[in-house]
Formats: structure tokens, sequence, C-alpha cells
């Protein structure tokens, strides 16, 4: 079975650093969408302090994701990619079940 998201090297290696910053009750970062912004739904990551029963795990490059039940059939087949530029640096959700992004890429629309 495929995970829910893979996650690229950049993204695995910022984990990692942001985890070593983290408190240390935090077990890994959490993923989840919410309502809101211009297309529809916006991602939301946090640090996780305690693993909902229903939550999705991945584990992998040496990190660990928690995908919010809710999420799930939004992410399917998602890479989680992480982009450095000049001016910002940011996680980036390439989403194969957007139909819809808005132009400042902070939100999207699923099917």
């Amino acid at each position: 079975m495929n995970p829910i998201i893979k996650l690229s090297d950049n993204a695995a290696d910022r984990i990692k650093e942001i985890m070593s910053n983290a408190e240390k009750d935090a077990l890994g970062v959490r993923v989840s969408v919410k309502s809101g912004g211009c297309a529809g739904m916006s991602y939301v990551m946090e640090y996780s302090k305690e693993i909902n029963p229903n939550d999705e795990v991945i584990e992998e490059k040496g990190v660990k994701v928690f995908i919010d039940s809710a999420a799930v059939m939004y992410l399917l087949g998602t890479e989680m990619d992480y982009k450095k530029e000049d001016l910002s640096s940011t996680f980036v959700f390439n989403n194969p079940n957007e139909t819809e992004r808005c132009g400042c890429g902070e939100s999207f629309k699923v099917g």
C-alpha cells in the first residue's frame, strides 16, 4: 500500500531540523486540512504532542508525520516538499487531488 503522503529529502531534513528545536514532548508534526482561504481549503502543520487514535502515522526518512484522519482523503498521493527561496522558505504540498489552487498558493480545492 502506498503511503498517504511521501516526503521529499528536503521535507524530511527540514522536519528533523524543526524537531531538534521543538519542545521535548513533541512527537512529530501533524498535517491537517481546514476550510478557508480563497480556494476553499488550506493545509495546516503543527507540532503533535500526542497521537490521536484516528491519526495515520507516516514514518519515513527518520521522521514521523501524523495525518489527521479528516485530512486523509484530501492528501492521498501527495508529496510533501520543502522549498527554500531567496525571500521565503516553505513546505509545499504537491497534491494530485487538487483541482484548483489560489494564486497565492495558500489554499486549494479538491474536485
